[in-house]
């Protein structure tokens, strides 16, 4: 019984130190909403990465508990990206470009037609790219940095995947 008490005290501490939502051991993404992280990405000269999504979507979902909630590609995320989640059904009111959009139409002016869809945006809410259906980890994680440190500018894709596997 004793031994346990310092594992308890120990989460106990942490909780009421980092206070509730936080994830120990783990990088916890910080969703924004579409005005929000626009404004973000403006301040802070980040990428913005858009989770374009549906609450019955099964993919959506599987992308959130297993390519966001991996280690590598939460930190990475963290660090060089704006996270902004936008629901593809809401009728939710957001401004992009001076224009009023619903979110669902928002997503329809990106071109989404599928779930979930990633789309990328420069920090002054231009956009780079859309990348439509699930990623795993793997890679989801070359996207982001293919991305996030501007190789896209000078290569295409499956050449910088190629270069990378020859190091």
């Amino acid at each position: 019984m004793r031994a346990l008490k310092a594992p308890v005290l120990l989460v106990s501490l942490l909780f009421l130190l980092l206070g509730p939502g936080v994830s120990v051991g783990k990088e916890k993404l910080r969703w924004l909403g579409f005005n929000e992280g626009i404004a973000e990405a403006q301040k802070t000269g980040k990428k913005v990465l858009i989770d374009v999504y549906t609450d019955w979507c099964v993919w959506c979902k599987r992308m959130e508990a297993s390519t966001y909630s991996n280690d590598g590609v939460a930190s990475y995320l963290a660090r060089h990206y704006v996270l902004i989640r936008l629901n593809a059904e809401s009728a939710s009111r957001v401004q992009y470009k001076g224009t009023s959009y619903s979110e669902q139409d928002l997503a329809r002016a990106f071109g989404v037609t599928g779930y979930p869809t990633t789309i990328f945006l420069k920090p002054n809410g231009e956009p780079i790219t859309g990348m439509p259906g699930y990623a795993e980890a793997g890679r989801f994680m070359d996207v982001i940095a293919f991305i996030g440190e501007d190789h896209y500018l000078k290569q295409k894709f499956d050449e910088y995947v190629a270069g990378k596997s020859k190091k």
